[in-house]
């Protein structure tokens, strides 16, 4: 399903987002080098299984983007004009690497935008969950989208 248009949300709306996604040993190194992240939690084994965590712990911007990406496809693909901010962002359990992820996400709020006619305000509650069904991720997300075109 492509993403929905502000109009077609309502305060409520549930999405159990269908992709899951295993988080790799390769997906925490390049995320965490791609972003110059030398945490040694995230990248030196030997530190990382000397910490209370005992392992390597992913990186948690990484685990922010993941959520945030397992959720676009339901969401905003192809109807968002842009992303206005984050705010609540927490981290309530830890990521592992082999933790497989799935993400769901809350329609909060609806607000028509002052600006702009064409678009709206939608704020979701987004939640990145693990399998052994442990919240991992949580945030409100306010996206700018596009009202959907009128039919002819």
């Amino acid at each position: 399903m492509a993403g929905r248009f502000f109009d077609q949300w309502q305060v409520g709306d549930v999405i159990a987002h269908e992709i899951r996604r295993t988080v790799t040993e390769t997906d925490n190194l390049l995320f965490s080098t791609m972003t110059h992240n030398p945490q040694p939690l995230h990248i030196d084994a030997e530190a990382a299984k000397a910490s209370e965590f005992g392992q390597i712990l992913v990186n948690g911007t990484f685990t922010f983007a993941l959520m945030v990406g397992l959720s676009v496809g339901d969401t905003t693909l192809g109807t968002l004009v842009a992303n206005l901010g984050y705010d609540k962002l927490v981290m309530p359990a830890p990521v592992f690497i082999g933790d497989t992820m799935r993400a769901t996400s809350e329609v909060v709020e609806l607000r028509a935008s002052k600006s702009r006619p064409d678009a709206g305000i939608v704020t979701f509650r987004h939640e990145l969950i693990n399998q052994r069904d442990e919240v991992v991720c949580r945030c409100l997300r306010s996206a700018l989208l596009k009202i959907a075109p009128a039919s002819a």
